[in-house]
Parts: C-alpha cells; structure tokens; sequence
C-alpha cells in the first residue's frame, strides 16, 4: 500500500492507494482521502480543491519506519485505514511535544537541542552516522544522504588545491564525519558541537583512525563541547553541515552572520531547503515521531540563505543539492569578496 500526499497551495490531501492501484493507475482510480488544512486540523472531505502543485508518493512501509519508537501500527486500506490514519494524526501533536520540551528547559531551544543530542540524539544520530546495521530504512537513506554531502564538500576542497596546512573551523561537527576527514588531509581543525558526546565521539573515531592506519596531521584537532555561538577565533575555512535544520530563520541569519566574521576566505554551509515536497514529508515525521525525536525542524528558502551571506560580504560561488529518499540538503560554498 502506497500513502499518496496531494499539496495543494493552503491544503493537502493523504490517499490511501492499493498496490494494484499504484501500479495501474487508470483515470477511475478513487482513493480514499483524509483533509488536512493549513493550520494541520484533520477532517473528512467531499470537496476537490483545484489547485494541485504536487504530488508525491510514500510507501506505507516507509511510512512505519519513520514512525519508528511508536506504539502506532499503520494499518492502511480503504476506509477502515483512512479512519485509523486520521485518528493517529490527530493524537499526536507536535506543538503539544515542543511545549514540554521547552517547559523542561525554561523555554531554552537551544538547551533542548543540546539535551536531546546529549541523551536519546545522541544515541540515534550516533547509529546513523556510524556503520552499524541496526538502522531502518529512513535512517539507512539519511546516513547514506548525509555522507554524500561531505564527500561533495571534500570533493570541493580538493578540487581547490586541498587543506594542507589550512585553519578549519567545523561548526557543529556532530561526531566528525567531515572534521575527521578535513584533519587527515592536513587541515589543522577546531571541530565543536553543543553536544559533549557528539564531541567527546568525534575525538574518539579520530584517535581510532590514526590507531587503525590514517597518517597523523601535524596539527592535531581539537574537539571541543560548545555552541555555534561560542566559537571564536579566525579560519580560512568555515563549515557547518546540517545544523540550520535546529535554528528558525532570524537566529539562522544570526547564525550565519558569526559564522562569516570567522571566516577569512571560505564558508561552506548545508540546510534542509524550503519545498512544497519537503514541507510535506517533514510534517509527516513530525506526525510519527519516536521518543529519540523530539527537536523542532526547520526548513529555509535559499533566497533568505544567500541574501545573509551577501549581506555579510560572501558571494555563492558553489552550489549542489543532495536529495534521497528522506534527506535533503542544499549544500552551498561562498567566498569572502
């Protein structure tokens, strides 16, 4: 069975679809529909709202696993299904989880975030990014999205003469997926996270390396437990992969302003770009979530992203995009001007 979502320009609609009806999709085909407005309120609808601007298609199976920690057991299938999914969007409320959230941390976002990647994050993220096969299929894609962009991001700096001997400032390093490999081509590196045990994994797959083989930079990394805004100091290159994704778009223009007063030539940055699509399959997750899932998301227009970088003095001079399953992310470079 296929969850089918319609987004319409201040609606959208979940069908359910059978598999025969996937496969051979004829102009009689009726699925059931449950409505979903603008302001996320579930209801039965009769009507048709004309203007369609996407369609995309999710396998109820996918669907289970990004509900993945749930008590819930997505039982699609006519109007029986359609009756059990509504009722499961309506129970589980997003807005109603963050405000628990915030009142465990007086309101702090920016301490729930450093909270949930110091306990259950940590855990989940650290199973993504590491290579252990105890990861669903959601998991599986987002690590294997993930890594495509830092292999572009070294691509990059390859293609632009390498790092030997270059000043690196990894903002949000996580557990060193891109600070690791930048320091083994000589990059010297200040790696951070907001999370002590992002950073403290990081430190610790790096000694791994250089024990398991990997030649040893001249300048060792540092990894240190702090804050976007906490780091300090002056790079030639500045990153920061897959971090906006925690920052809604006035702290996000803050964000991106220090982090350019750091860089001297290059900032390379990611973020989870604002579509329609996107917009959609994010609100599914936030829909389903799983106990190790609780952080508020936020996608961001590009415009928005390029507009502070050039108010800071950068120009884009690079830009891709890394798009599977159930990651996405705008990867852009920009250069001091």
């Amino acid at each position: 069975t296929y969850l089918h979502i319609h987004s319409f320009c201040n609606s959208m609609t979940l069908c359910t679809v059978s598999p025969c009806v996937a496969a051979n999709a004829g102009p009689h085909a009726r699925p059931s529909s449950v409505h979903m407005s603008s302001t996320s309120h579930v209801r039965f609808s009769s009507h048709r709202v004309a203007r369609r601007v996407s369609t995309l298609a999710v396998p109820v199976d996918v669907i289970s696993q990004i509900a993945e920690g749930t008590d819930m057991a997505l039982a699609v299938g006519g109007i029986a299904g359609v009756t059990a999914l509504s009722a499961a969007l309506i129970a589980s409320d997003p807005e109603k989880r963050r405000a628990e959230q915030m009142k465990e941390t007086g309101g702090d976002e920016l301490e729930a975030v450093k909270k949930y990647f110091d306990t259950s994050g940590f855990e989940r993220w650290n199973k993504i990014y590491g290579e252990t096969d105890e990861v669903n299929k959601v998991q599986l894609d987002i690590r294997q999205g993930h890594a495509q962009t830092v292999d572009k991001v070294l691509r990059w700096v390859d293609e632009e003469g390498g790092v030997e001997g270059v000043t690196v400032c990894d903002a949000g390093c996580g557990t060193g997926s891109l600070a690791i490999p930048l320091a083994l081509r000589g990059a010297a590196v200040s790696a951070s996270d907001i999370s002590s045990a992002m950073a403290g994994e990081a430190e610790r797959r790096f000694a791994a390396a250089v024990a398991g083989g990997a030649k040893a930079p001249a300048v060792a990394p540092v990894f240190e437990a702090k804050d976007l805004e906490s780091c300090s100091g002056k790079y030639n290159t500045v990153t920061c992969l897959d971090v906006m994704i925690h920052y809604p778009q006035d702290k996000v223009d803050d964000m991106i302003s220090h982090l350019a007063g750091l860089a001297d030539d290059r900032l390379i940055i990611s973020f989870a770009p604002y579509t329609v699509q996107y917009a959609v399959l994010k609100r599914i997750g936030e829909l389903f979530p799983g106990p190790s899932k609780a952080t508020r998301a936020y996608l961001h227009a590009e415009s928005d992203v390029e507009a502070t970088l050039k108010r800071c003095g950068f120009e884009v001079v690079k830009r891709e995009m890394t798009a599977t399953s159930f990651y996405f992310s705008r990867l852009l470079e920009a250069k001091r001007v």
